[in-house]
Order: structure tokens, then C-alpha cells, then sequence
């Protein structure tokens, strides 16, 4: 969870039920960059030299392979340009979950993913980490193809959502220690209610991003 006066600020006029589209849109981008900027803090990079106008300067570039955003959809497109905007070479893949009517599990409905990840650095883009299967399914998906270090920036986070990632992803993948999993948010708040909507969150991200459908 991140502490700092500006990210509390603006989470709090996002949770404000009087708040509109356009001006939750501007501040969920702005809410974004500042969680990206810890999200980042351990990103890869690469020694290299530059000449200044009056000498050699020592310094660092991103490292190859670059990194991977991938936002979920819907409600993750509303992160995307917070996030590229501070790593503006970064690629994107995206990934659209949805529950499986049969099994109630979620499955990806959309996947615009490479089929390999080996030495990838991925940040996943979901507003709201509630239940948490969502975000457990996409890390698995993540996982399989070879990443081995993803990051998940949220806006809000539930207890129940955080500790049931990690159950459902230790009981897939007990031995894959080697893979370094972080979630970066602006809140840890209360509960789930009974309809498994974080309280007291914000509402439904999606909606308030782009409208009702």
C-alpha cells in the first residue's frame, strides 16, 4: 500500500459518489502514475554510458526484453495511459477474464499476449482487487507462459482478495518460488460485502469509468 498525501488525495475523490466519469477518468490516469512510479522501483536495467555536452555521464537503460503491460479488461484500459506514460517504451499485451458459467472459474475471453515470457517483467492493470480469482487466474496465465516477475497495480485491494490470490496461487504453483509476485496499491480497505464488492470502495470501476452498459 502506498502512503503518500497525494495518492490518499486523490483516492478520495474517487471514491466520492458525487465524482463524474471524465473527472474520475483524469484522476484514476493521474492515481496510476503515482502507484506505477513504486511499481517501477525494482524495474531491470542495464549500465550504459552517455556523453553529455561537456563530458561521459554513467547511467542506466531499460533492459531487453522490455517490460509488458498488460491491463484487464474493461476496467483496466482506464489505467493504461497513467502507466505507459511512465514507461513509454514499454509493450502492451492485453487479457479479457470472464466466469465460466460451467465452472464458475474465471477464463480469459481475450488474449492479445506473446507466448513467451521468459525473463519478463509484467505489470497487470485491474482496478479492483476483490475476490481475487480474477487476478489469481491472469498471474497463472502470466506464469505458464515463463514470467517470473509480475507486478499488479490496483487502485483499491480487499484483505479477502490479497490472501486468496496468494492460497490460489501457491496451491497451483507450490514449487515456483523463483517468480517474484507484488501488488502495488492505494488502499487496503475493510471487506468484501455479501455481493463481493470492496467496501468501502468506490463503486463498480468499470461503470464509473466508461458509463453503464
Amino acid at each position: 500500500m502506498i502512503d503518500h498525501p497525494l495518492v490518499a488525495h486523490k483516492l478520495t475523490i474517487l471514491r466520492d459518489v458525487r465524482t463524474d466519469s471524465p473527472t474520475f477518468r483524469r484522476l484514476a490516469d493521474e492515481l496510476v502514475t503515482l502507484l506505477a512510479y513504486e511499481a517501477t522501483r525494482d524495474v531491470r536495467v542495464t549500465e550504459t554510458t552517455v556523453e553529455t555536452p561537456l563530458a561521459p555521464a554513467p547511467g542506466v537503460q531499460l533492459s531487453r526484453p522490455r517490460p509488458l503491460v498488460v491491463p484487464i479488461l474493461r476496467a483496466g484500459l482506464g489505467m493504461l495511459d497513467g502507466m505507459t506514460r511512465l514507461l513509454p517504451t514499454s509493450e502492451v499485451g492485453f487479457l479479457g477474464m470472464a466466469r465460466d458459467e460451467d465452472t464458475l472459474l474465471p477464463a480469459a475471453y481475450a488474449d492479445r499476449l506473446p507466448h513467451d515470457l521468459s525473463e519478463r517483467q509484467c505489470y497487470v492493470l485491474d482496478p479492483m482487487l476483490a475476490t481475487g480469482g480474477t487476478l489469481a487466474a491472469s498471474l497463472r496465465l502470466l506464469i505458464d507462459r515463463g514470467a517470473d516477475h509480475i507486478t499488479s497495480i490496483c487502485l483499491l485491494a480487499a484483505p479477502e482478495g490479497l490472501e486468496a490470490t496468494r492460497a490460489k496461487l501457491a496451491q497451483a504453483a507450490p514449487d515456483e518460488r523463483s517468480v517474484k509476485l507484488r501488488v502495488v496499491t492505494a488502499a487496503v480497505d475493510e471487506r468484501l460485502d455479501a455481493n463481493g464488492f470492496i467496501v468501502p470502495g468506490l463503486g463498480d470501476a468499470g461503470d464509473r469509468l466508461y458509463g453503464c452498459l
